[in-house]
């Protein structure tokens, strides 16, 4: 298996608000299949799905679902980002889970919850440089 993510699929209730969300945040929604939104992103894509057909589709009880036990990171070039990043969020209908802040290794993060509840980490790292498009490579591209 080559080591890649190629879609992130978020299981939500309410699509329509789950992709004005995204909108909101500047994303650019691509055309796809009904009963599916879509936005592209570097390298990858991001799907918006109806939690109860993704349930169907896996074989599960939709509650058995949960959100927020994991992180999706967006990674920045400058930590005074961070801060603008997280106000973005808020201002489109995320809560804020925790203010932006210096933490142990010399980063800089703070997370936000979408309004379905899934959990963003947006972060300054130092010693990873992202490349000129905006990649992302835990070593670098310094």
């Amino acid at each position: 298996m080559e080591p890649r993510v190629s879609l992130i699929t978020l299981g939500v209730e309410d699509v329509a608000r789950a992709a004005a969300f995204y909108a909101a945040m500047g994303w650019r929604r691509v055309d796809s299949p009904e009963g599916i939104v879509v936005f592209d992103l570097l390298g990858q894509a991001l799907g918006l799905y109806p939690r109860a057909d993704l349930a169907r589709d896996m074989g599960v009880a939709p509650e058995t679902l949960g959100t927020g036990a994991m992180t999706l990171a967006y990674n920045l070039r400058d930590k005074a980002e961070v801060a603008e990043v997280l106000d973005a969020a808020r201002a489109a209908g995320a809560r804020v889970l925790r203010e932006a802040h210096d933490v142990f290794w010399g980063g800089h993060i703070g997370y936000f919850a979408d309004p379905e509840g899934h959990v963003w980490e947006v972060a300054h790292n130092p010693f990873s440089p992202l490349s000129a498009e905006g990649a992302f490579r835990w070593e670098g591209y310094g």
